[in-house]
């Protein structure tokens, strides 16, 4: 969880980004990085797919625009939709598996 779709955000909101960071390496492998938020923002808490835009939303829908988690949700968000293009750009060069 903590490399997970940019926690140090959520972390920095929470005023816990040192504790974070002290307690837990950070991932280096950019696109290992990208695999884990696309995971994340590409299905849904019951595990369905989804677009990330309707993760998006349903975050901010459940947690509320101006709470904390709604607060780092609309500051990761530039960064989520780029990580998940990113890795949708290097799918769709893949053939498709299972």
């Amino acid at each position: 969880m903590a490399n997970h779709s940019f926690a140090l955000l959520e972390a920095d909101e929470r005023g816990l980004r040192e504790v974070l960071e002290a307690e837990f390496p950070l991932l280096e492998d950019q696109f290992l990085v990208d695999a884990l938020v696309w995971c994340d923002m590409t299905t849904t808490p019951d595990g369905s797919p989804t677009t990330t835009e309707a993760r998006v939303a349903e975050i901010l829908g459940r947690y509320g625009v101006e709470s904390l988690v709604g607060r780092f949700i609309r500051r990761a968000s530039p960064e989520i939709f780029a990580a998940v293009a990113r890795v949708e750009a290097v799918l769709a060069g893949q053939p498709r598996w299972g």
